[in-house]
């Protein structure tokens, strides 16, 4: 298998190289749902459940947001767990069009791992979903730090393009039932990451996500930082930006939850 791997791969590419890569379940919902019970209800059929709360999050924290990387150790032993070794190649899906895989994806790519996300998820598979498990031999996955990465005061500073991925509403501080305090990052633009995706959950057009990021005024990755709720979703910026030969921005993993939090910074809104 190639390393040179897209971040974004559709079912064809799967098909074609079946037996050549690992197939991960990353089912995860905000409002509590169990993704596991969702992958046990019914999964591609081949699939392993990699659990976000569990392998993929750290502790929760006010000073850290919802969902902080875990230590690099705590992954990795979800990863051997799993039957994943540094070597193997993962393909990760949901059935949210990817902005949930994409955190798997993400922290793979981050370190060098071949990693891509199934455009479409669950519902580009064309047959019958299974309930059986997948058992896998225990894998030898190594603990790696992340790179990439911005803190809060980088988030905010003018130096940088800070991208919010989160939906129109929560960005302009119309509603959010989530975090403490309504609006945005001042001076962050706002490029929705499902509006990366069709009614179906698969990607749009390339050119049409581009002009999506040109509108918003990033052109280039290299001097961007993007921030979500908590440094899920906001993965699916960073990928498709890579897949569209923009560059690798960074993740500021708090995101709003981290800074929401921070009450002596101050918040942007839009009436």
């Amino acid at each position: 298998m190639s390393t040179d791997l897209k971040p974004f791969v559709d079912w064809a590419w799967c098909a074609r190289n079946q037996g050549k890569f690992i197939l991960v379940d990353t089912r995860w919902y905000l409002d509590g749902s169990s993704g596991k019970d969702a992958y046990h209800a019914g999964h591609i059929p081949g699939a392993i459940f990699m659990d976000m709360d569990r392998w993929l999050s750290g502790p929760a924290s006010q000073e850290a947001g919802r969902n902080p990387l875990p230590d690099p150790e705590v992954f990795a032993q979800g990863m051997r767990e799993a039957g994943i070794n540094d070597s193997d190649t993962v393909v990760a899906y949901d059935d949210a069009g990817g902005v949930i895989a994409a955190r798997l994806v993400w922290m793979l790519r981050s370190t060098g791992n071949n990693a891509a996300i199934l455009d479409g998820g669950m519902g580009s598979y064309p047959g019958d979903l299974t309930v059986e498990g997948t058992e896998r031999r225990r894998g030898s996955f190594s603990a790696r730090v992340w790179h990439l990465l911005a803190d809060i005061s980088e988030a905010s500073s003018e130096n940088y393009i800070t991208v919010d991925a989160r939906n129109r509403d929560r960005f302009e501080g119309r509603q959010d039932p989530i975090d403490p305090r309504p609006g945005h990052i001042p001076g962050a633009v706002n490029v929705p990451c499902r509006g990366n995706l069709d009614s179906t959950g698969h990607l749009l057009p390339e050119p049409q996500i581009r002009a999506n990021f040109e509108r918003a005024g990033v052109v280039s990755a290299s001097n961007t930082i993007t921030y979500c709720g908590s440094g899920v979703t906001a993965c699916h910026n960073l990928l498709m930006m890579e897949q569209l030969a923009m560059g690798k921005g960074r993740l500021f993993v708090g995101g709003w939850s981290q800074y929401g939090h921070a009450t002596d910074r101050p918040v942007e809104t839009e009436s």
